[in-house]
């Protein structure tokens, strides 16, 4: 579940990473050139841990049967809500399922103290820091594409998946922020805003305590980016459907799904998962995420 009002309370109160200092980026660590010993690409679900800043931080990764380092396969990095972990987001999301049948490797990052320092919460670790040299590690060791990089989450994760995109230039071609939002301090600023186009497709549902604000959030990331958007198209259950063309040459589709709460569309499993929203998310975003490769900035 997103944290509670007086943890977000008392997170905004603590000091925010955003991009880091200038010492933090000189203490960024370059990806491994060669696999580590334990670390040996192959199908199946493996865990890697790696040092960062003194840390140790840990994630999992899934390759789909027949996988080989020869193919340069696309990576969804998908984020955990807090409290949880990895296997929390692979639970809810059922991405390694998918991943299985549509042959792309999916990465599950641990937050320290069960969340990340998104937006709104969690904490103050360098995560972008963390996720940056994660992926750079990926797309070398497991030789992942570098142009069919993508990113999801559902709460505290698709708070993060928002930061991402703003503050990893040139990294993600399309997120999927699922019962997240672009909220808080930095989204505030008119100035905090992708510099590089990233496509965006998102979920969330009118039932969610934390609708508004994701509303006013994606709305306030379309009106920056100069995003003409389509009329709502109506779907089954009353569900709204809405997309733009941004003038950077990214898209934006956003699902508002009004019997939802904070939920993922059609979850494979855990509290969080909503078998009844009407629409598969995950099913969505991989959909979206095949017709989206990095653009030129």
């Amino acid at each position: 579940m997103r944290n509670s009002l007086p943890l977000a309370l008392a997170a905004l109160l603590l000091p925010l990473a955003a991009c880091g200092s200038d010492d933090d980026k000189a203490a960024d660590q370059k990806p491994t050139k060669k696999p580590p010993a334990a670390e040996k690409p192959r199908p199946g679900d493996h865990k890697v841990t790696l040092s960062w800043k003194g840390k140790k931080r840990v994630y999992t990764v899934h390759a789909p049967p027949g996988y080989t380092r020869s193919q340069k396969l696309p990576l969804v990095i998908a984020m955990h809500p807090y409290p949880g972990d990895g296997a929390a987001a692979a639970t809810i999301s059922g991405l390694n399922a998918k991943a299985d049948e549509e042959d792309f490797l999916v990465a599950y990052p641990d937050g320290l103290n069960q969340g990340f320092n998104a937006l709104i919460c969690c904490g103050t670790e360098d995560d972008v820091g963390f996720i940056r040299t994660m992926t750079k590690r990926l797309t070398g060791t497991w030789n992942a594409d570098p142009d069919r990089v993508y990113a999801t989450g559902i709460s505290n994760g698709g708070d993060m998946s928002y930061k991402l995109a703003v503050e990893l230039p040139g990294t993600f071609a399309a997120i999927a922020p699922v019962s997240g939002g672009y909220l808080g301090p930095d989204s505030a600023k008119a100035s905090y805003m992708p510099k590089t186009p990233v496509s965006v497709i998102t979920f969330i549902g009118s039932l969610d305590e934390h609708y508004t604000g994701m509303d006013e959030g994606i709305t306030a990331w379309q009106k920056r980016l100069s995003c003409e958007t389509s009329r709502p198209e109506k779907l089954k259950k009353k569900i709204k459907k809405t997309t733009a063309e941004c003038r950077d040459g990214s898209d934006v589709v956003v699902y508002r799904l009004p019997d939802m709460g904070h939920s993922w569309p059609g979850g494979a499993g855990g509290s969080m998962s909503d078998a009844t929203a009407g629409i598969n998310a995950t099913d969505l975003m991989w959909e979206f995420f095949k017709s989206h490769t990095k653009k030129a900035p």
